[in-house]
């Protein structure tokens, strides 16, 4: 399975702007000296990167930047969705519909192939709570599952529905699917 390039692209923008240029090039050049990958390969927003790379890179980035707290896969996945869904982001396009319904079961899974090329995800919204589950994933890592619940509920904010997230299962747990329930407040 790959990561589309844009995740890089969103991340490192995002990084640069916190952090300066200086440190983000010391952090890839020492994350190219770790693994050849990175130094060999042009990352730009169209660039399949294999997803244990992705990984590799973001527990890197959580290690330099933010003292080993991986809880910041959650937070990556609400500024990758904030910079490609908002007017002026890669995937807005996507922001356009006003159903909350069709929002959530058409357009969800479309985020979700916008940036991943494997797995499935099937959406239903019931009495205010958005059902999302993820299948075909062979990436057993609870904080990629941290990535995709950040960016799901960034996305539902984006559309203007808060909400409270909860996990019921995941494929790193043993599970055979990733599942979260997104409960609307105020609906």
């Amino acid at each position: 399975m790959n990561v589309k390039g844009i995740f890089y692209v969103v991340t490192k923008n995002t990084m640069t702007a916190a952090f300066g240029e200086e440190r983000w090039k010391a952090f890839m050049d020492n994350l190219a000296k770790k693994d050849k990958y990175f130094g060999a390969t042009v990352l730009i927003a169209v660039t399949p990167i294999p997803a244990d790379k992705a990984i590799l890179f973001f527990d890197d980035m959580c290690r330099e930047f933010f003292d080993n707290d991986k809880s910041q896969y959650e937070m990556f996945g609400k500024i990758g969705a904030k910079f490609a869904l908002l007017p002026g982001g890669s995937y807005s396009v996507y922001m356009l519909t006003k159903d909350l319904k069709q929002f959530v079961e058409t357009m969800l899974p479309k985020i979700y192939l916008a940036y991943f090329d494997g797995g499935r995800v099937t959406t239903l919204l019931e009495n205010n709570v958005v059902h999302s589950k993820v299948t075909g994933v062979q990436i057993k890592y609870s904080y990629f599952e941290l990535l995709l619940k950040g960016y799901f509920q960034k996305a539902i904010k984006i559309f203007g529905k808060k909400s409270i997230a909860k996990q019921i299962r995941s494929i790193a747990s043993g599970d055979d699917d990733i599942y979260f329930q997104y409960e609307l407040l105020n609906s």
